[in-house]
């Protein structure tokens, strides 16, 4: 047994004599580089990413090669060297791959160093240090494939840091081997250091643990935080064949404001390609009895999959950026707001398609009728924001051909997601615009046979795109994702193929809002909105007016996409006024007027 150990010591000797001090210096100098660069720049492409990862884990099979000290060194040092090697070689290694071999890597690294404590050849503070270091890298690598789509960045950062203890680790043994008597001598007991000097590795693995053991805990709580879909919006085994028919409705009074009473409703619709469909959403009207006026509002981005539906969030109206349904209850008016079709129901969801959202928008109308204590009247405007400010203009296009029996009164949209090639090339060059990419290719490649993931999303990126797409805006794990994509969304190769050609060029242009509709239409836009671009706009809304469709639009200058429609926005009053103008049937001026 002694001579087994004195066999690894010998050949850790050996090792260390082969490689020059200034070898051992260069190495421990760039382990210190390379993790400093992971850990500043995670969110590199992935490629780059990969390369980094190689050579991090190159560099540590070197410094673990020449560690004596450590039980099982040799055979250790060789294994990260050939991983390094293999990640070298295979750079484009899918991001789950990638990941795999890292989190793999520090936890069988950290069960070795263990493992390694219980060596009689080193002192206690040593074994203490080995110990909660080794305790850290399995907690750190347990954790980190515990995000199957999010991993490569936790991973990265703590391979960076780990990469920089190493490297500091390796100077310091140089310079303490350097200036110690008993220098190549086995480190029993250490008594050429300071106490001080002996115990500061352990404190630092002590950090180590409890850094790794507060990931575990903000983790367990990111995943706990998604929202549960309840048995209300599950469609019941008969539904009605009739678009806009109430299947049920029970109270809503989350964020419903004083002076007003709130539903949610289920409800039929008609889907992508005339099948029927489920939606579900909400009601709000003033208290008292009256023939109350509607404004059918059309939300804002809120994700794609089914528990991303506004009815579900904390803040089921803001989370859509509605925030003036106080200000709606105070005139007067009702509140109808569909949650849209697969989101809370059966998807997918149709996002950024047109004719779904607008069949969802005017029948939750119909439905919200049904309601007998709700009164609604016979007027309607539409409202939309973003992603519902493209629906709106799709309502308004669709109102008289779909649903004659709700005649529109109105239509404003803000800051639509109308030019939508536009927009397309906009999230491609836009910092976390990969989580509306996500979006986008989830519900056009579900509703499109000839638009594929195969065909548009690169292989590295389309794990994480798809689990980006299964998490909503407001959920705590998609913020871990957006920073997870950051990287991606500037890397020109998110798309295998540009969408803005081929079959999913066809498909964007075929669901910008066409230039028909009778009602009159309102168009508000930011001059600083960075998601949708005044320039686009102003595009789309030139081809509307060529079309020979009147339009007001209105410019608002220094507000950006989610100040244009706060609360303190100059856009409200405007939009207030403008809104009871035309259920006091007001005339609007003919052909297209700009402003601001």
């Amino acid at each position: 047994m002694r001579r087994n150990v004195g066999g690894r010591t010998a050949l850790g000797r050996e090792l260390r004599r082969g490689m020059p001090r200034w070898a051992r210096v260069a190495a421990s100098v760039l382990a210190l580089l390379v993790g400093a660069a992971i850990i500043t720049r995670p969110t590199t492409s992935l490629a780059v990413l990969a390369l980094l990862i190689g050579a991090g884990f190159a560099l540590t099979g070197v410094l673990v090669l020449v560690d004596e000290n450590r039980r099982g060194h040799v055979a250790l040092g060789l294994a990260w060297i050939v991983v390094g090697a293999v990640l070298l070689a295979l750079p484009g290694l899918t991001v789950r791959a990638t990941a795999l071999f890292v989190g793999i890597a520090l936890i069988v690294d950290g069960a070795a160093s263990v493992v390694g404590a219980f060596s009689r050849r080193i002192g206690a503070d040593e074994r203490i240090s080995r110990a909660l270091l080794g305790v850290a890298g399995v907690v750190f690598g347990v954790l980190a494939l515990s995000w199957p789509d999010v991993t490569l960045l936790v991973v990265a950062v703590v391979f960076g840091a780990r990469l920089v203890i190493l490297g500091l680790v390796g100077l310091w043994r140089l310079w303490t081997a350097g200036s110690a008597p008993n220098r190549g001598i086995p480190n029993r007991g250490v008594p050429n250091r300071s106490l001080p000097r002996r115990w500061l590795r352990t404190l630092g693995a002590v950090l180590a643990v409890v850094v790794a053991v507060a990931a575990a805990g903000i983790s367990s709580a990111l995943h706990g935080g998604s929202i549960a879909v309840d048995d209300f919006y599950a469609a019941p085994r008969t539904v009605p064949s009739e678009p806009g028919q109430l299947i049920r409705a029970e109270p809503f009074t989350r964020d419903v404001p004083a002076g007003a009473r709130g539903w949610r409703i289920l409800y039929t619709t008609t889907g992508e390609d005339d099948r029927a469909a489920v939606a579900s959403g909400l009601v709000v009207v003033p208290d008292g009895d009256g023939r109350w006026p509607v404004i059918d509002w059309n939300h804002g981005t809120t994700g794609f999959a089914r528990q991303c539906a506004p009815s579900l969030q904390e803040h089921p109206f803001e989370s859509g950026a509605l925030f003036l349904l106080p200000q709606i209850i105070e005139n007067g008016w009702a509140l109808t707001a569909t949650d849209d079709i697969g989101l809370g129901t059966a998807g997918p969801h149709p996002y950024l398609i047109g004719v779904p959202t607008a069949h969802a928008s005017l029948d939750v109308v119909r439905a919200a009728r049904q309601l007998t204590d709700a009164h609604l009247g016979d007027q309607t405007v539409v409202w939309g924001h973003s992603q519902g400010g493209g629906g709106a203009l799709w309502t308004g296009a669709l109102a008289s051909s779909y649903a004659p029996d709700v005649p529109l009164s109105g239509v404003a949209a803000l800051a639509p997601a109308a030019n939508l090639p536009a927009f397309v090339e906009t999230i491609q060059t836009m910092v976390g615009g990969s989580i509306f990419g996500s979006f986008v290719a989830s519900a056009y490649t579900a509703a499109y046979p000839d638009v594929t993931f195969r065909e548009y999303i690169r292989p590295g990126a389309e794990v994480t795109v798809r689990a980006l797409a299964s998490r909503c805006l407001a959920e705590p794990g998609t913020a871990v994702s957006v920073l997870t994509l950051l990287g991606l969304a500037r890397d020109p190769e998110l798309f295998a193929q540009s969408p803005e050609t081929g079959p999913f060029a066809r498909r964007l242009a075929q669901n910008i809002p066409p230039a028909v509709g009778d009602a009159p239409l309102l168009i508000a836009q930011g001059s600083a909105d960075s998601i949708i671009l005044p320039a686009a706009q102003s595009a789309y809304v030139d081809d509307l007016c060529a079309a020979g469709r009147a339009v007001d639009y209105r410019s608002y200058p220094g507000l950006d996409h989610l100040a244009l429609v706060a609360a303190d926005s100059p856009l409200v009053p405007e939009l207030m006024q403008w809104t009871r103008d035309r259920f006091d049937g007001v005339p609007v001026a003919a052909g297209c007027e700009r402003r601001g």
